[in-house]
């Protein structure tokens, strides 16, 4: 369903599917404490809506099954039958308490290749769409998929591949392969109806227009673009207006309108006439209220002269919108008296106006925070959107993204930095740019110098936007933030919440912070990843995280540098949760221990030190153990032994003198 890349935006609300050395970040009040949801929900919410309106394709049973038995689907068919959909789909029915969806990007310069064992977590969904991969970039993939494959099924994961039509295909992949075809047009338009909320009983009327436009040869995407065209023309049409003028208006809305727009042009000359014209594109549905402020700023932004003529002389409001074919209705909200006109305002301007362009940036960045805005967190977002549209729609992706980080370095309101996030996101989120957009904020969370309130920004995007479909590279993006961070701990909070929703992003966060220098950040980072519960708790055929070899070196070489660098008062809390962990963790206490020993006997001239606060830490944990203190007794005499071990002392003698060598904490 997604295999025409183009951006619109119309009615936008929320996201749109359209440098070294130390930072610090303020954090705004409104951006920390959004109401943001988990991950994996977010990720979740957008397949189940795919789902919902899904026309099964001939051939999905198949893959069904395919997947089921094998963990693996290769999904083939024309362009435009909707593969990529299926795709997703399929994998939605795995939706399990462990794993995630994750769409591999094996072209993405950070991403991890086919064949390493680390891309695959514990039942997690995986998709790969190569559905555009050129020959030698599909030659690549199938090179690895065998590996691939192996892993997701010891991973008890799910892998749907979405292959170029009509490809080559090895022999030993023709099992896996399944064929789906294009569902009938009228279906798809039928269902998209249903689920824009259109009674059942006008979906099966009969309509030339509708034959046409939801016919088997176009495309399912422009179908779906009608269907949402239809919904919108129900909502702008009179009362006497049924089922076929909204068809009729579906299908005039998708006209060519540039040569028209151009013409009007030529009887809109006056200053504040284009200002209305261009304010009511970019705020179109809004109130009249908001639509006059907006106008009057524009022209402020563009330094117009102001008009002279009396206040009870000039055009009142209503008389000026019916000049540019625009009405406020009942409610107070202006639209144009045609569908789809404020997108074709908004192509003129932008095209034949270049100039206008920069002034248009600072219009919106003020305009977001107009008073009458500041309850409307759609109407912001939808202007952000348009103008983000304009950029997308010529290919300007750059200027896209530099203006985003203009407006978070010096952001005079809340609201600023908030169109800053969805300016971002509509660039993620874009098909055509969604790629660069991600390529341009790894490099800013990693190496970039950042100004003003634009890590806060990027915190927000990574934990939110990216985290959705491509956790693995929101989790390193997190990282970077989050060990240059200062002031402010909103990157490490999203960086270990991510890796909570994952065994395999723990496992690979904590490799990743082994592999470091384990700065202070990242000695932080690791204490409030290093749960505890969560490495004891079963994950992949009820083995846990701390039983595995990889894992156990990791947290050792992490807990050396927290026991060697920080002072007792800051690590205590954690070694107690972790002792009171090991009190009742069943087979693996015994890591728990072996691993808090093993860190501590690293600590060369230290170690006795070390060895003697572990003990006392150990004691104090006794008082607050949640399963009894003498059920942690027992757990400090089995840490005293495994001292005693490494020191080759004998257990016989008092622990000041003989485990510690004479060293007391």
């Amino acid at each position: 369903m997604n295999e025409r890349i183009s951006t619109r935006v119309d009615n936008a609300g929320g996201y749109v599917h359209a440098g070294n050395g130390d930072f610090n970040i303020t954090v705004g009040a409104d951006l920390q404490d959004s109401d943001r949801r988990p991950f994996r929900s977010m990720a979740d919410d957008q397949l189940g809506r795919l789902q919902w309106v899904l026309v099964a394709p001939p051939g999905m049973g198949e893959a069904r099954h395919k997947l089921a038995d094998t963990g693996t689907v290769i999904l083939d068919g024309p362009p435009g039958s909707g593969r990529t959909a299926t795709a997703r789909v399929l994998l939605h029915e795995y939706q399990h308490d462990t794993g995630v969806f994750h769409e591999i990007l094996p072209d993405d310069e950070d991403e991890l290749s086919l064949s390493n064992p680390a891309l695959v977590g514990a039942g997690d969904r995986l998709l790969l769409d190569l559905s555009s991969a050129d020959t030698n970039r599909w030659a690549a993939a199938r090179a690895e998929l065998s590996s691939l494959r192996k892993t997701v099924h010891e991973q008890q994961a799910h892998l749907v591949v979405v292959m170029p039509h009509e490809n080559a295909l090895e022999a030993d992949l023709q099992y896996y392969r399944v064929e789906v075809e294009r569902p009938k047009g009228l279906q798809v338009f039928r269902r998209h109806l249903r689920l824009h909320g259109l009674p059942y009983e006008q979906n099966l009327q009969s309509d030339p227009i509708v034959t046409k436009c939801a016919s088997d040869e176009v495309p399912i995407r422009e179908i779906a673009d009608f269907a949402d065209r239809v919904r919108r023309a129900r909502e702008a049409a009179r009362p006497d207006e049924g089922f076929t003028q909204w068809c009729k208006a579906a299908q005039a809305a998708h006209n060519d309108r540039r040569a028209e727009i151009a013409t009007r042009m030529t009887e809109w000359r006056e200053g504040p006439q284009r200002a209305l014209l261009l304010t009511v594109a970019m705020l179109h549905d809004a109130h009249a209220d908001v639509i006059h402020q907006a106008a009057e700023l524009l022209l402020r932004t563009l330094k117009a002269p102001p008009d002279d003529l009396p206040l009870l002389q000039r055009k009142d409001l209503a008389e000026r919108l019916t000049e540019i074919s625009a009405v406020a209705r009942p409610d107070g909200h202006v639209r144009f008296t045609e569908l789809d006109y404020d997108a074709a305002v908004r192509t003129h301007f932008w095209d034949h106006m270049p100039d206008l362009r920069p002034h248009l940036n600072t219009w919106t960045a003020r305009s977001v925070g107009l008073p009458d805005l500041h309850d409307s967190r759609t109407m912001r977002d939808g202007l952000v959107a348009r103008l983000a549209g304009e950029y997308l729609r010529t290919r300007r992706g750059e200027s896209l993204a530099a203006l985003a980080e203009n407006w978070s370095a010096t952001p005079t309101n809340r609201f600023q930095l908030e169109a800053a996030v969805q300016a971002l996101t509509c660039g993620l989120n874009d098909p055509a740019h969604g790629k660069l957009f991600r390529r341009r904020i790894y490099h800013w969370c990693r190496e970039r110098q950042l100004k003003g309130e634009f890590a806060q920004v990027l915190v927000q995007v990574c934990a939110d936007v990216i985290a959705t479909n491509h956790p693995d590279q929101a989790l390193l993006r997190l990282y970077y933030l989050a060990r240059r961070e200062r002031g402010t701990d909103r990157a490490r909070q999203a960086l270990c919440e991510l890796a909570a929703t994952s065994s395999r992003l723990r496992r690979q966060l904590l490799d990743r912070l082994a592999r470091s220098a384990l700065s202070d950040a990242e000695l932080n980072i690791f204490l409030q990843t290093c749960e505890p519960v969560a490495l004891t708790a079963p994950h992949d055929n009820s083995c846990a995280l701390v039983e595995e070899n990889a894992v156990q070196q990791s947290v050792i070489i992490c807990w050396h540098a927290v026991l060697q660098k920080m002072p007792r008062t800051k690590w205590h809390p954690y070694a107690q949760r972790w002792l009171h962990t090991a009190t009742n963790a069943g087979r693996c206490s015994e890591p728990l221990l072996d691993i808090l020993v093993s860190a501590a006997d690293r600590c060369a001239t230290q170690r006795g030190t070390i060895f003697a606060a572990l003990y006392a830490s150990a004691r104090a944990a006794e008082s607050t153990a949640p399963h009894g203190a003498e059920q942690a007794a027992t757990t400090t005499d089995r840490l005293l032994q495994k001292i005693s071990t490494a020191q080759g002392l004998s257990t016989t003698a008092s622990p000041s003198t003989a485990a510690f060598g004479g060293n007391t904490p």
